[in-house]
């Protein structure tokens, strides 16, 4: 299932897409709820991002080859830390560069949505505790995140972190390829399984920090090839099954 939240008529609702058109889902998708026979069609609505998290974590430097390339040694544990979820835009959206004379850099990301409460829960488990997955473009101030030491003040402007198109249930998170296009150039081009942790692993940890809830969203950290935004680019990130999460840079 690919499940959408969007606009129209200044109404905000969710549904399902099936083919080129959106059926209304009633009730929370993060409970019960049915998909009605109410039809719209996708091109007629804005789609908005996915899901709007209570708490929005992020793993850094997830990926061997990025490792390499920024060259840190591969960490024993995920590298965890957190971004505010006011960051959070849709898919064509723009992203609105705060600091324009800083190195900002694209990261595409596999993203994971909670779909149900979860407390110190087992790696064998984890998967149990995910309503799906969207994609991220996890945008990065590079000057702020080096002066800071740390992540979450260059991660958070608002607008940084855009999600979409959709929630997809029934993919494997673990082997997806995933890429990154800057004005139509590849920029970024890999695959899920070249994650250090997978995604079982990611949640069970995450879950013996911080009790997961319904709507947080964990994003998975990013391949190799990041590269500076500027005003005026459009950049696209695509995960196989998922879809294409496009948003200009002004």
């Amino acid at each position: 299932m690919k499940i959408v939240r969007y606009r129209e008529d200044k109404i905000v609702s969710y549904g399902t897409i099936e083919g080129n058109e959106i059926l209304r889902i009633e009730g929370s998708i993060f409970g019960e709820h049915v998909v009605t026979d109410e039809r719209r069609p996708l091109a007629q609505v804005q789609l908005l991002a996915p899901v709007t998290p209570g708490k929005l974590i992020a793993i850094g430097l997830n990926y061997k080859k990025h490792a390499e390339e920024v060259n840190k040694p591969l960490p024993d544990e995920p590298l965890m830390f957190l971004v505010s979820p006011t960051a959070v835009v849709g898919p064509g959206e723009a992203i609105r560069l705060k600091n324009s004379e800083n190195c900002t850099e694209h990261e595409g990301e596999l993203a994971i949505v909670i779909g149900t409460r979860g407390d110190c829960v087992s790696v064998e488990d984890a998967l149990q505790y995910v309503l799906g997955y969207t994609c991220c473009n996890d945008i990065s101030d590079r000057v702020l995140q080096k002066k800071d030491g740390q992540f979450t003040r260059a991660k958070s402007f608002a607008t940084y972190k855009p999600f979409g198109p959709a929630i997809v249930t029934d993919i494997d998170p673990d082997h997806a390829p995933i890429r990154v296009l800057v004005n139509g150039e590849i920029r970024q081009d890999s695959n899920t399984s070249d994650m250090i942790f997978n995604t079982a692993e990611i949640i069970s940890f995450v879950s013996h920090v911080m009790t997961l809830e319904p709507g947080d969203v964990i994003i998975t950290g990013t391949p190799s090839g990041v590269a500076p935004l500027r005003s005026g680019d459009t950049v696209e990130v695509q995960i196989e099954g998922i879809g294409s999460l496009t948003n200009k840079v002004i």
